[in-house]
């Protein structure tokens, strides 16, 4: 079977090859075995080819961070799949190939849906909503902030806090950005700057901010702590900037702020099916109703892959593979 396979660490494009890879196989008792019918090229994606992320492959391996499936084979002990089924390739495990075999004890059937779409929800969904959810505890009325409001992860915030009955405030760095947030339901809108906190605390009449999520880094955070509430917190769960940290130590000390990370990777690690199972329901709802959405640049098949690590490369809406060279089956 065909697989896009990472050979060595460096030049996104020129790390890859389209290769044969033994079939999968039969599956086992408690395993599905999963077409691929479509998988984004995540940031993390890049930075893996690159050599650049947190944890990293040994080589030769496949790519892919997630994407759905369509179920194929079922295990004899496996009950809540069948065949024909469409399915998430779990989070993490390869996806850049015609089949996976996986074990099926969290997965469940997805709802009727955008394929495309749905094959976005492993992932950044899944990070929006653990920061929402895990991080600190949010009554309804809340008021979070957050930066990069226009990426994946900031449009799944918009819509997770909306149906929680959370606000948000949702910081861009392009006045064109504004409009489009608002109508996919960001409650507050803004343009970084060095009045941030100026800006936050005028828009929601001086309501405590209680949480807020950074994906920026450098002195965007330094901009973040300044709009956040007395005992409040900051989460790191990227770095576009590639600048060091920057952050006032008063504002640490004497508003008892706090500041941590998150990495759904280490998340996974000693995730239960209690957690898993009800959270990928309520994200997956909310994306086949069109309540998260992300925009699409382009799909592309396995043998173009070069031109879509490329395309993906520049960052102007999301790239997806799909086995399929005349595109997604309908």
């Amino acid at each position: 079977m065909k697989a896009i396979q990472l050979q060595a660490f460096g030049k996104q494009s020129e790390s890859l090859r389209l290769v044969e890879v033994p079939d999968v196989g039969a599956p086992g008792p408690d395993e599905v075995i999963l077409a691929l019918e479509a998988s984004p090229i995540t940031g993390s994606d890049l930075s893996v080819i690159a050599g650049s992320y947190g944890q990293l492959p040994a080589l030769p391996s496949i790519g892919g961070f997630e994407g759905v499936g369509r179920v194929v084979a079922v295990g004899r002990d496996v009950t809540f799949l069948a065949e024909g089924e469409l399915t998430l390739i779990p989070p993490l495990q390869p996806a850049w190939a015609e089949r996976i075999k996986s074990r099926a004890d969290w997965l469940r059937p997805l709802p009727d849906g955008d394929v495309k779409q749905l094959s976005m929800l492993g992932i950044n969904p899944a990070t929006a909503y653990l920061m929402l959810t895990e991080t600190v505890s949010l009554a309804p009325g809340a008021w979070v902030i957050q930066n990069a409001a226009n990426s994946a992860v900031g449009r799944a915030v918009i819509a997770i806090a909306r149906s929680r009955g959370l606000r948000t405030v949702n910081v861009v760095r392009r006045p064109e950005l504004i409009e489009e947030i608002e109508a996919i339901g960001g409650d507050v809108v803004l343009v970084d700057g060095p009045d941030l906190a100026q800006q936050v605390a005028k828009a929601t009449s001086d309501a405590p901010v209680v949480l807020a999520l950074d994906t920026i880094g450098g002195d965007a955070t330094l901009r973040l702590m300044s709009a956040v509430a007395q005992g409040g917190s900051v989460v790191m769960y990227g770095n576009v900037s590639r600048q060091p940290l920057q952050a006032s130590v008063p504002q640490l000390v004497f508003t008892d702020l706090t500041i941590r990370g998150f990495w759904l990777v280490e998340w996974f690690k000693t995730a239960t099916l209690d957690k898993l199972v009800p959270m990928y329901e309520e994200l997956a709802d909310l994306v086949a109703s069109g309540a998260i959405t992300v925009p699409i640049a382009a799909t592309y098949s396995f043998e173009q892959y070069a031109d879509a690590i490329d395309a993906a490369a520049q960052w102007q809406g999301k790239v997806l593979l799909t086995p399929h060279s005349d595109g997604l089956p309908s």
